[in-house]
């Protein structure tokens, strides 16, 4: 699998689209998926939108539950990887990231969406 690091920085605006879920590893028993150490990975559905593009969601899988993060708010991504991904015919990209956390400090219509 091809690991490439993402600068979030030329991402523009990132904004949580759904709060944070564990992700499950087996759909019929209900299992948690876990990391290398054993802790539960969590997803973000995050949206990105750079100046004058269209918004794109990516899931963004994240070792740990992110705390103090709502749908609407605009969020900080760090050590973002992309994964290059294929089995059989079918192929993708996959994120994960050390950390998502809450941008504190964002104008409330910012953090809202844009209204007042």
């Amino acid at each position: 699998m091809q690991s490439i690091p993402v600068d979030t920085a030329r991402l523009g605006v990132l904004r949580c689209a759904i709060a944070p879920e564990v992700k499950i590893s087996n759909s019929e028993t209900q299992e948690v998926k876990k990391d290398r150490d054993g802790n539960p990975v969590y997803t973000v559905a995050v949206t990105v939108r750079q100046d004058r593009r269209r918004i794109s969601v990516i899931e963004i899988a994240v070792s740990g539950q992110p705390t103090g993060i709502e749908e609407g708010q605009i969020v900080k991504v760090t050590g973002l990887v992309a994964f290059m991904w294929s089995m059989g015919d079918r192929h993708g990209v996959s994120f994960r990231a050390d950390a998502i956390t809450p941008v504190h400090g964002a104008p409330a219509a910012a953090r809202k969406g844009g209204e007042a």
